[in-house]
Order: C-alpha cells, then structure tokens, then sequence
C-alpha cells in the first residue's frame, strides 16, 4: 500500500521547530479548512474541483435505480461502522456463524467478504515488507555472490540484479525515514503530553486543533508544543486529533522498520500457505475488521456511505452494496493473494473493482493479469490508485497494471488507472505525491484532503490516489445505478469522457516545481466528473444483456 511522503515532511518541521525554537512561538495562522464534502463540489458554483455531484443527482432525480456491486480489495472494513453498515453486501447463499461453507464456494461464512491475510485462530497477517524485501531474501542464497548469470538461469538472474537494485533503494530509504521520524516521533508524543496537561486532559486524552486556541500560557515548553501541533495540524487537516496522527506514523514507522528488520516468516506462521505457490487450496478467514482497517473503511465510505442519514459523510454512489475483500497488508500486497480477491469479487456478482495499492514488483505478474483478464471476460471494470510516488509511471511501472506480461495487451479495456487532485484550479491542482503517465494513467480525480470515514466512528482526512480511485468508482457505481446495460468497456469510455480536458491549465509536476500543461499528466488531461458522466452515459446504447 503506498503511502504518501507526509510524514517525511512533517519530521523536518517539527524537529526545526521543536528542537530550536529559541523565543516564545507566535501561534501559526489556523489553516483555511476545506469543505468536508469539497470532493462532491462543482467549480463553477462552488468553486472547488469536485466531481459535480449535486448537479448529477438532479439530472436523475425522479428516475428509478438498480441496485450495483462494488468490491474494495484493501485493508479490510470496519462492518459496524454506521456509515458502512447498510450498505454492506451480504451472501445470502452463506448462513451466518455456522462454520460451514454453505455455499460450497471454499470460502467458510464469507456473509459480507473474504481476509485473504487471514490465519486459523482470527489471525492475520496485517504487518508485512515491501515485495523487494521478500524477493531479495528468497533469492540472494542463489546469486548474491554470483557476477554473472549462471548457464540457464539468465531470465532469473536478470530478474535478481532488478530486484536487488530496488531492494538497495528501498532499504537505504526506509533506514532514513526511520532516522529523520524517530525523533518527530518523540518530539510529538512529548509535546503532546504538554499539550494534555495545559488542557486538563486525561493521559489518553486527545485534542484538535481547536482546542489548542484554549491554551493561554506564557510558558515557553508548552508554547513551543502548540506550535508543533498547529503546524502538526494544518498539513493533516480536517478534524485530525493527535491520537490520530501519532498512531498514523506509528504504522509508517513499522511499516519502515518491517524493510530494515524484516519478519519473513510472518505469512508462513499466521496464514500457513505459500505465497508463490499457486495451487487453489483455500486459506483465509472471514474476519474483516483488524486495527489496520482505516484505509479500507475510508475507501468504502467514499463510494457508497449511507447518504442523508445525518451521520459522516455521504457516498457517491447510493443504491450500492459494498463487498469487502481484505489482501492488503501495512506493506506490500502478495500476488497470489491480488489475484485470488479479484476472481472472488467477479464470481460474486461485483460489477466494479477498486483496488487502491500498489507496488514496485510483480514476481507472480502473469497470475494478476490472468486475473485482470478474467475480470474482462466477465465484464467486470477494475479501477485502481497510480500511486503515490510522484513518478512518471510510463517510464517506471507501478503493479499491477495492464501492460500484460505475455504482450498480449498495453490498455485493458476494463482498467482505469487514476491520479490525484487536489481542490482549487491552481498550480497545486497535481497532487504533488501522485503519480502520473500520459499513457498509463487514464484520469485524475479528487485525492488531495479528501476526508472520508474512519473505524471506530470516527473521520480522517487524507491525501492519496488511494482516495481518488474510489471516487471514480463511486463514480462509475451511480453511472452504472441508471444505465446497467453499459458494458465494462463503455463504462470506461463514459469515465474517461467525463474528464475534460484542462487545457491551458499549468500545474507543478508532481514531486518538482516544474510547471507543465495538466494535460501532459494523463491520457485524458481532466477530472472525472459525475454529472458528465451521466449525460454521456444517457446516449449511449447499452450492449450488456442483464
């Protein structure tokens, strides 16, 4: 799953202004809050480059809808979320809690998913290392200290210098990320302390940025400390509470130190299978909620969150059913696993994928693509996150991704790849961690401070592809409610048309402050937009029986 650089952003501020702010802080300016819902919003009325969705449900208001099923493949989901919970799919083929595989499909009481990271005992196995990490380890015995390519091992050998080479990167970089984050770790649950005795707070009290205006202290520790947190606080956004943040990094810092220290035996002892063994015995359990559910929580409830409720936010979509499919750890996904959820979501009914990960290898490609194209061959859309690396992905390949393996394709026509977008029709409009490719990724949407629901019942407001896939499935859901005769084919065609082309529009390349043409950054050049969407959707014919 990849993650946006924040943190290693956030380390350099804190530890500067913590470490040697040498006068009383003046308090930094409160950040100008977005809009919640800023993502649904439309530019010429609201001034904000959301999805237009306002205008989208007047355009169908009054017209009946057919009930669609969305798949998320990620972290899992918290199914009592009040937010999720109506809108969960259920396989009423399976009866709850009897353990027994009802519907003789080799998967035991699957009622609203399938935790392909799960293990016997409600295990899983959520923590994991990057794929480089993996393949390093499994190879090096082999060739670490071979300079050539041994006779008839030449495909392989070539394989271990790439992996090697990436694996070098990776490790050089996670050891400097822990070493810069370890200290913004302390400084922050130091000032926190501080901040929670000015307010009276209990030792696991948390606080916003709201309450730090309460604090009236002359105290330099405890004004150094509101500081920290008010700059903390106006790149996170939202209604970010310190618990919040500081477990955020606590994840990042372990996901950092799973590439330095590896467990590599954690899939063999929770899951028991083999992981590059493709052999279509069962494994998994059916518990999808773990601590590491945010991700997957948020994705869910940014395509179908019950709407009008008077509770977190509203899904794009709202005539959906959420299946939720857990396969993506703190870490890099396994192949075997990618594959295996998506043949589970298409053989239950999903019309759409999202799969919002992502990765830098791909030793069990040729399984993924099969899977891909087993979507296709039941017409089955897959939408999937570019990444968060602020790379060209037509010059470095992010996995999965439908240039196939065998060369039998370059551009699915059941895949969308999409970036990130920020709010304001600015030179900020790229988000500056997405990744980008005027081939290989197909839109941008709405990925920058977009705040969706959390587990727990609670919020979190995040940058990331991550978030902007599921906006464009959610997308595709609400086009799909009124039109289900559209084939997975025509459905991309009506996303990618949605999305205007920004002409003129100059932007800072993701990760540099060069300026280019925002159409230089994706196939189409624009911005998924629902009330489009569905005006294109409405003239077209649809060549799916149903």
């Amino acid at each position: 799953m990849s993650i946006p650089n924040k943190f290693v952003l956030a380390a350099a501020m804190v530890g500067a202004t913590f470490l040697s702010f040498d006068s009383v802080a003046q308090k930094a300016p409160a950040p100008a809050e977005l809009p919640k819902s800023w993502h649904t919003m439309d530019l010429k009325t609201d001034g904000y480059v959301g999805i237009s969705l306002k205008q989208a449900y007047q355009l169908v208001a009054g017209k009946k809808s057919k009930q669609v099923v969305i798949a998320t493949i990620d972290s899992g989901i918290d199914t009592a979320q009040a937010d999720i919970k109506p809108v969960l799919w259920v396989n009423t083929k399976e009866i709850p809690g009897n353990g027994i595989d009802d519907d003789k499909n080799g998967y035991i009481d699957d009622v609203h998913g399938w935790d392909f990271l799960g293990g016997p005992g409600g295990k899983c196995d959520f923590t994991e290392t990057t794929e480089e990490v993996r393949e390093y380890n499994r190879l090096k015995g082999k060739y670490l200290s071979v300079t050539t390519a041994p006779a008839g091992s030449e495909k392989e050998f070539a394989y271990w210098e790439k992996v090697k080479l990436q694996y070098d990167e990776t490790v050089s970089k996670s050891t400097k990320e822990l070493n810069d984050l370890q200290p913004a770790m302390n400084a922050l649950m130091a000032t926190s302390g501080y901040i929670k005795r000015a307010l009276n707070l209990k030792t696991d009290g948390t606080f916003t940025v709201k309450d730090l205006a309460k604090i009236k202290s002359s105290n330099d520790t405890i004004s150094r400390s509101v500081y920290v947190w008010q700059s903390v606080f106006e790149q996170e956004g939202g209604a970010a509470d310190n618990a919040k943040v500081i477990n955020d990094l606590s994840e990042y810092l372990a996901k950092l130190n799973n590439d330095v220290n590896p467990d590599l035996d954690a899939r063999k002892r929770i899951v028991g299978d083999d992981p590059n063994v493709q052999d279509g015995k069962p494994y998994g359990n059916n518990i999808l909620k773990f601590e590491d559910a945010s991700h997957g929580t948020g994705v869910a409830g940014l395509i179908g969150a019950a709407r009008n409720n008077n509770y977190g936010i509203n899904g794009v979509a709202d005539n959906v059913r959420i299946m939720a499919i857990k396969a993506v750890p703190n870490g890099d996904e396994y192949d075997k696993d990618i594959a295996n959820a998506i043949r589970y979501a298409v053989d239950n009914g999903a019309r759409v994928i999202n799969m919002s990960f992502g990765k830098k290898l791909s030793p069990h490609k040729e399984w993924v693509d099969a899977a891909f194209k087993y979507a296709a061959s039941k017409d089955v859309l897959l939408v999937q996150a570019s990444g968060n690396d602020n790379q060209d992905v037509d010059a470095k390949p992010e996995f999965p991704n439908d240039i196939f393996a065998d060369g039998s394709g370059t551009d699915a026509d059941n895949v969308i790849s999409v970036g990130a977008s920020a709010a304001k029709l600015d030179e900020n409009l790229a988000g500056s961690f997405s990744n980008y490719g005027k081939k290989n990724v197909d839109v941008f949407a709405p990925g920058v401070k977009v705040t969706s629901i959390d587990k727990d019942a609670e919020f979190n407001t995040a940058d990331g592809t991550s978030f902007a896939s599921p906006i464009t499935v959610g997308v595709a859901a609400l086009v799909l409610e009124y039109y289900p005769t559209l084939t997975a084919k025509q459905l991309k065609q009506v996303i990618l048309e949605s999305a205007s082309p920004l002409n003129g529009t100059m932007v800072l390349k993701p990760g540099t402050k060069e300026k280019v043409d925002f159409t230089t950054l994706s196939k189409t050049g624009g911005i998924v937009n629902a009330y489009k969407a569905l005006m294109i959707a409405s003239k077209l014919k649809g060549e799916r029986s149903i």
